[in-house]
């Protein structure tokens, strides 16, 4: 009979539970000209931190709206498209979506 040991097992997943989710999100200060960019699998949790000012950054420009975000279904993934908005050619692409924005009234 083999043997198991902690690093061989897998939790299995129940029928219809959905796996885990990544978004990368942008925000945008309503009162300032700023914006934020960051990864999380709970982005109303995470706006939430971000408003009630849990993140040194982001505290200092609240309140914040959501204007951007992408469902990944890998960490990985979710990652690599965080730094890619924070690399040269990423900031062109939030300039355009920051444009593009309309706040529905």
């Amino acid at each position: 009979m083999a043997r198991l040991d902690s690093a061989n097992l897998v939790e299995p997943r129940r029928i219809g539970q959905p796996k885990n989710m990544y978004y990368v999100y942008i925000l945008k200060s309503k009162n300032f000209n700023k914006g934020y960019t960051g990864f999380t699998e709970n982005i109303e949790k995470r706006l939430k931190e971000h408003n009630s000012g849990k993140n040194f950054y982001s505290k200092r420009y609240r309140p914040w709206i959501i204007v951007h975000q992408e469902k990944f279904g890998n960490k990985i993934d979710a990652i690599n498209k965080e730094r890619f908005y924070k690399s040269r050619t990423g900031k062109r692409r939030l300039k355009e979506i920051f444009n593009n924005y309309c706040p529905v009234v």
